[in-house]
C-alpha cells in the first residue's frame, strides 16, 4: 500500500487517491506556492479597486449584481460560508471526508482559486492532526456547495469536526500552531465552498467499492459454475476476440484462469446431454467486461476531474485576469456515478440469477433448494429470497440522477447536475451487491460440496478454505443471518481474490 501521497496538482493517480482513501498520509506540493500566492495577490489587488468582480466584492448567485463595501468583504465570506453550511442528514464517512479535503489541496493548489497558502496550510494541518469536519451528505446541485461549506465552517471555527473519532465543536479543536480559525479572505469563501470535491470524493468511494466487488464476483461466479457443472467453453478466448471488446477479454481470461485444474469440470466434458448453460454462467465475460470498461471509463473521468480545477470565478495571475465560468457544474461526475450505479447493480443482478439458478434441481441438478432433506430443511430457498430484495432494491437506486435537474437560487442556476446524491448512493448499493454476492459464495460452497469427491479448481478451493468451518455448509438448516454478515465481510475486504490470486486476473489500472 502506498503510504504517502504528494497533492501535485495534475499529477495525482487513480492509485493515489486510493491510498488516500484507505487511510495514506498527504503531503501539499510546495512547488505549487508561488502560483497560490500570486493568484492571492491578484484577487487582494482587485478587492481594493472599484471594479465589479462576481463573489470579490458583488453578492452570490441572483444577488451577483449587488455591490459589496470594501470593509465588508471579509464579513461577506464569512456570511457565504454560514449561509450555504445548509446540509442535513447523516455525515460522510471519514474516509470519505479525507478526500474531500486532498482534493480541495489539489483544486487550490493549481493557482487559480484566489485563496492565500495559509488555507491550503490549514486544510493539510487538518488532515495530518485527523481533524476531519463533519460533512452532512445532502443538498448537491450544480456542484456540491453545502457540504463543503461545512468544510470552508470548519476551518473558520464554526460548525463541528471529528477530532480522533471524536466529534466535538470545531473551534474547540482548532486550537494549536497551525491549527486555529482562520479569517477569511476576499473570494477565499467562494474558492473554498465552489468545486466537486464531495461529489467526485464519493464517486471514487463507489469505484474502489465496485472495484473489490468486481473480482469478488468473478470468484462467486466461478464457484457458481463449477457448483453447476457449468461449462467452460463460453469463456474460450476465440469467441471474445471475435467481438473485441478489451472488458470481455480479460473477463473470460480471468474465468478461464480460476476455474483451470477444476476435476469437477473435467468430470462431464463427455456424457453430459445439456447443450448451453443459462445466460447467468453463460454471458458472465459479456456483462461483467462491460462492467470493467464501465468502471475504467469512470476512473478516468474521475481522475481528470481530482486533478483539475473546479471554482469560480477562476484566477489567471499570468493574464491580470479573473474570469466567471462554469467548472464546479459536477456534469462529468454525475454521468460516471450513474455508470458505476448501472455497473454495481448489473453485478448483483447477475450474481442474483445464479444464486436463484443453483437451488432450482431442474437447471443446476443439484439438490432441490440445496439440502437433500428439502421440506423438512429449506436450505437457501430464503437466502435467494434476500438477494432478489436486494437487486431489486438496486435497480431502483440505479434510476440516473443526471438527468433530474431542478432549478435552483431563483433560477439563476437553472439546470444542475445533482452528481452528489448520484454518487452517495453507490455506497449503499455495493453494500447491497456485496451481500447478493456473500449469499453466492455460501450457496455455490454448498453445491460444490455434493460433488465430493471430486474437487474445484485449487484457487477456489483456497477460497472455500476461508468458509470451511461455516455451518452454512452443513446439511440441516442454520441460522444464516450470521453466516451471511460473515461472508459479507470477506467480500467486502477482497479476501476473496487475495485467496484466489490476483495474477491473471482483470484489474481496473490493467
Amino acid at each position: 500500500m502506498i503510504e504517502h501521497v504528494l497533492l501535485e496538482p495534475g499529477k495525482l493517480t487513480l492509485a493515489g487517491l486510493r491510498a488516500i482513501y484507505r487511510g495514506a498520509r498527504i503531503g501539499r506540493h510546495a512547488q505549487s506556492r508561488p502560483r497560490v500566492d500570486a493568484a492571492a495577490g491578484l484577487i487582494a489587488r482587485i478587492a481594493g479597486c472599484n471594479e465589479a468582480v462576481y463573489g470579490i466584492n458583488t453578492g452570490f448567485g441572483r444577488l451577483a449584481s449587488t455591490r459589496i463595501a470594501p470593509k465588508d468583504t471579509a464579513l461577506l465570506q464569512r456570511n457565504l460560508v454560514v449561509s450555504h453550511a445548509a446540509g442535513v442528514g447523516a455525515p460522510l464517512a471519514p474516509e470519505v471526508v479525507r478526500l474531500v479535503m486532498a482534493l480541495k489541496i489539489v483544486n487550490m493548489c493549481h493557482g487559480h482559486s484566489g485563496a492565500r497558502w495559509v488555507l491550503v496550510d490549514l486544510i493539510a494541518n487538518m488532515l495530518e492532526a485527523d481533524i476531519l469536519p463533519v460533512l452532512p451528505g445532502s443538498v448537491g446541485a450544480s456542484g456540491d456547495l453545502a457540504p463543503l461549506a461545512h468544510l470552508a465552517a470548519a476551518m473558520i471555527g464554526e460548525g463541528e469536526v471529528t477530532k480522533a473519532g471524536l466529534r466535538m465543536p470545531a473551534r474547540e479543536a482548532l486550537n494549536g500552531p497551525g491549527l486555529e480559525p482562520v479569517v477569511l479572505g476576499p473570494k477565499e469563501g467562494l474558492a473554498l465552498l465552489n468545486g466537486t470535491q464531495v461529489s467526485t470524493a464519493l464517486a471514487l468511494a463507489g469505484l474502489f467499492q465496485a472495484e473489490t466487488l468486481f473480482g469478488s464476483a468473478l470468484v462467486t461466479g466461478a464457484l457458481s459454475t463449477d457448483a453447476a457443472k457449468g461449462s467452460d467453453t463460453p469463456f474460450d478466448d476465440r469467441i471474445h476476440r471475435a467481438r473485441g471488446h478489451r472488458g470481455q477479454i480479460e473477463v473470460a481470461a480471468g474465468l478461464r484462469t480460476l476455474l483451470a485444474g477444476s476435476a469437477i469440470r473435467e468430470s462431464h466434458r463427455v456424457g453430459d446431454d445439456r447443450v448451453q448453460d443459462p445466460y447467468c454462467l453463460r454471458c458472465q465475460p459479456q456483462v461483467m467486461g462491460a462492467v470493467l470498461d464501465a468502471m475504467r471509463y469512470a476512473a478516468g473521468v474521475l481522475t481528470t476531474e481530482a486533478n483539475g480545477v473546479t471554482d469560480n470565478p477562476l484566477v489567471f495571475a499570468d493574464d491580470g485576469v479573473v474570469l466567471s465560468g462554469g467548472n464546479f457544474h459536477a456534469e462529468p461526475v454525475g454521468f460516471v456515478a450513474d455508470h458505476l450505479a448501472l455497473a454495481i447493480a448489473e453485478i448483483g443482478s447477475l450474481a442474483e440469477r445464479r444464486i436463484a439458478m443453483l437451488p432450482d434441481h431442474t437447471i443446476s441438478r443439484l439438490p432441490p433448494a440445496l439440502t437433500l432433506n428439502a421440506g423438512l430443511n429449506s436450505g437457501f430457498m430464503v437466502a435467494h429470497v434476500t438477494a432478489a430484495a436486494l437487486a431489486a432494491e438496486n435497480k431502483t437506486r440505479a434510476v440516473p440522477t443526471v438527468t433530474d435537474t431542478i432549478p435552483t437560487s431563483a433560477n439563476q442556476e437553472d439546470h444542475v447536475s445533482m452528481a452528489t446524491h448520484g454518487a452517495r448512493r453507490l455506497t449503499d448499493m455495493a453494500a447491497n451487491t456485496g451481500y447478493i454476492l456473500a449469499i453466492e459464495l455460501l450457496a455455490a460452497a454448498r453445491g460444490i460440496g455434493f460433488h465430493a469427491p471430486l474437487a474445484t479448481s485449487a484457487r477456489l478451493g483456497a477460497v472455500l478454505a476461508l468458509i470451511a468451518d461455516s455451518p452454512a455448509l452443513a446439511e440441516n438448516d442454520v441460522l444464516l443471518a450470521p453466516e451471511i454478515a460473515m461472508a459479507a465481510k470477506l467480500v467486502a475486504g477482497g479476501a476473496l481474490v487475495a485467496a484466489a490470486g490476483k495474477d491473471g486476473m482483470p484489474a481496473l489500472e490493467a
